[in-house]
């Protein structure tokens, strides 16, 4: 039996870097997977994947910066599946901008896929488990830069920063209903989205990985699998009464100075 045997297991951004990763160690653990993403072609790799190595998968289109999408989503993920036990925000937008040069615009873009999405996803998700009177488990995969974050990223941060927010006020809500809800503030992690990312606006060349290592303490970058780990054990019964817990899963101590 594994850690998520049988729970229906929910991934927005599911189809690709840390969202991906979660699904598939969802899987492993026994779960019933549904990811959501704006990509057909990724998504359903993802799901074909997973399918094949003997896990139930199911893929929605959603763009998790559409409110109405995030809620109608979950709706599909329930009638399709049933129920969900377990959800996890992993959707994110990561375009620079700093407070002098930022536009509504972007702003509003990242407050709706870094924030508001997983606020509607989790009012979806938290009204199907209290219609069954049932518990469950969520995480958002946030941001280090929610303490603040460097100046090229005020609009993520200040999403990332409300997310956390989010995450506590949820768990406190809802403690008595056994609906567990934590979160991972991430540091910097080797994803197809932070490649995209950082040659796209930093104009990194093809060692950029090994140029961040350097700096690193540990010598490397985070790891979509070990956080992905990381979820799993928060999602499961073997973290126990653990909520509103919103966890520095980073290689730099927050607060701490040389």
């Amino acid at each position: 039996m594994g850690l998520l045997q049988d729970k229906v297991v929910l991934v927005n951004g599911g189809s690709q870097g840390v969202g991906a990763a979660v699904a598939r160690a969802a899987a492993r653990e026994g779960a019933i997977v549904a990811v959501t993403g704006r990509r057909p072609e990724t998504g359903e790799a993802l799901v074909a994947e997973l399918t094949a190595a003997g896990a139930k998968a199911l893929y929605v289109r959603a763009d998790l910066s559409d409110a109405e999408q995030a809620l109608s989503s979950v709706a599909e993920v329930v009638a399709a599946l049933g129920r969900v036990d377990c959800l996890v925000n992993s959707a994110g937008l990561t375009s620079r901008g700093s407070l002098l040069n930022t536009t509504p615009e972007l702003f509003d873009a990242h407050i709706a896929i870094n924030l508001k999405g997983p606020f509607f996803a989790m009012q979806a998700v938290v009204t199907d488990m209290l219609a069954r009177k049932a518990p469950g488990t969520i995480v958002n995969i946030g941001s280090n830069c929610a303490h603040g974050g460097p100046p090229h990223l005020a609009p993520y941060s200040t999403a990332k920063a409300g997310l956390a927010g989010l995450t506590r006020n949820a768990a406190h809500a809802h403690r008595w209903d056994r609906i567990r809800i934590n979160g991972l503030n991430i540091g910097w992690t080797a994803t197809e989205g932070e490649d995209a990312t950082q040659r796209t606006f930093h104009g990194a060349g093809d060692d950029w990985r090994e140029e961040a290592a350097r700096r690193l303490p540990m010598g490397r970058l985070g790891q979509p699998d070990e956080i992905a780990d990381f979820v799993v054990l928060l999602l499961s019964d073997r973290s126990g009464v653990v909520t509103g817990s919103v966890i520095d899963w980073d290689q730099n101590v927050v607060g701490a100075q040389d």
